[in-house]
């Protein structure tokens, strides 16, 4: 019987889980999805394949719970980071602060997520629940918007992300490097791109622009500020 380590056997299986979200976190960093098993997991914090089952069923169930884990983190700093506080309250500095935060996003290790959740197929009722939880990262934009008497908030908003996302991809230049093999086979793409005739679009558009070399972190960042702030005036 694995050595309870904490007060309770609740709280052992609680820090147990949070060990295990944080080597499934690491792997998919520097590893990839790839790599991303019950057993590699088990096997970075010492815990034997059967033990680790009881906290995941599937690398796909690894990923959905990295994404409960992630996501609601980042729901509550964009809405902390667009509240109306600070010696500039106006609407403008709200919108630059809240895609600051959307954009620390891409430094973090938590970004690992996004290219792996487009190189596997999670099952259906896991792909409802990110795309919930991506409404939640949107939704203080939304919010603000309303609050500040914007015509169509919800759709402004989910447009802008797009301006976020554009961003992002810039500060990762080489992030096609990151993303699986699986991802690139194009049945594979279609089976799980709602999308794909957009998607490929989408892809073709982005091999063919510019590298931007020319252009640093903070200059992309400002930019990416900037253009999004004017497109929610």
């Amino acid at each position: 019987m694995p050595r309870i380590s904490a007060a309770t056997v609740a709280d052992h299986r609680a820090n147990q889980h949070a060990a295990l979200l944080e080597a499934a976190r690491e792997i998919l960093v520097s590893e990839g999805v790839h790599a991303l098993t019950p057993a590699a997991v088990g096997a970075r914090i010492g815990l034997a394949r059967s033990s680790v089952y009881r906290y995941f069923s599937s690398t796909a169930d690894i990923l959905a719970q990295l994404v409960e884990d992630a996501f609601p983190r980042w729901s509550a700093r964009l809405r902390a980071a667009i509240a109306p506080t600070g010696p500039d309250a106006s609407l403008p500095a709200r919108i630059r602060a809240y895609g600051r935060a959307a954009l620390d996003f891409v430094g973090s290790p938590d970004y690992a997520l996004i290219p792996a959740l487009q190189a596997i197929g999670l099952p259906g009722e896991c792909r409802v629940r990110v795309d919930e939880l991506h409404g939640e990262l949107i939704a203080p934009l939304a919010d603000a918007l309303r609050e500040a008497g914007t015509d169509h908030p919800a759709l402004r908003a989910e447009l802008a992300w797009g301006v976020l996302r554009a961003g992002a991809r810039r500060l990762m230049p080489d992030a096609a490097h990151h993303r699986e093999p699986a991802a690139r086979d194009p049945q594979l793409a279609a089976a799980h791109d709602p999308d794909p005739a957009a998607h490929n679009l989408e892809s073709a558009a982005h091999e063919q622009e510019p590298t931007a070399a020319d252009a640093g972190p903070d200059d992309i960042i400002e930019i990416t500020l900037d253009v999004l702030t004017r497109a929610l005036r």
